[in-house]
């Protein structure tokens, strides 16, 4: 066998590398030539696919459960709206076409979700937006430990200190190129 996207099909046309997805899942080829990048190419690509399409569902499931949580932490102070929009941006490519389409022209959620999958990028707007509200939720620990003793000292800390963590980790992401 020729390497050679002029090798005829078995119904008379020659196939492109396109095709050759299809053609490969319909012989059932298990053993790809090393010689032949096209089919090389090709059959990472069908077991890549293979791997989406079998958890779909979950993929689907995850999308949608995480985009009601953002939808929830709009409300709820403390839950987080972005992670989850992001989580569910993420998710919905594999599980869920329509959603994924859905977020990216999404006024509100489509800039930050394409900033992030273009350039893993994070507004100036948004860094200084969740290192103000990580600030007030350590101010009011802090409080919360002054106001009632019986906390142990390491019941603020861990908490303040994964807040700082995650602050230190989101400044210095990347911000979007100006438009």
């Amino acid at each position: 066998m020729v390497c050679s996207p002029t090798i005829p099909r078995s119904h008379g046309r020659p196939w492109t590398r396109a095709d050759l997805g299809d053609d490969i899942s319909r012989i059932g080829i298990r053993c790809v030539p090393p010689w032949c990048p096209a089919i090389r190419d090709a059959a990472h690509r069908m077991r890549v696919m293979q791997r989406h399409t079998r958890f779909r569902w979950a993929w689907w499931l995850l999308a949608y459960a995480s985009l009601g949580l953002g939808i929830v932490g709009v409300f709820v102070p403390g839950l987080p709206t972005t992670v989850f929009v992001l989580i569910a941006a993420w998710a919905a490519a594999r599980g869920s076409d329509r959603l994924h389409r859905w977020l990216l022209a999404h006024p509100r959620f489509g800039p930050s979700i394409r900033d992030w999958q273009a350039h893993g990028a994070v507004s100036r707007r948004a860094k200084w937006l969740a290192t103000g509200t990580m600030t007030v939720c350590a101010a009011i620990l802090l409080a919360l430990m002054l106001w009632i003793p019986a906390h142990r000292w390491w019941m603020t800390a861990l908490p303040i200190a994964c807040m700082a963590a995650v602050a230190t980790w989101l400044w210095l992401r990347p911000e979007p190129p100006a438009a």
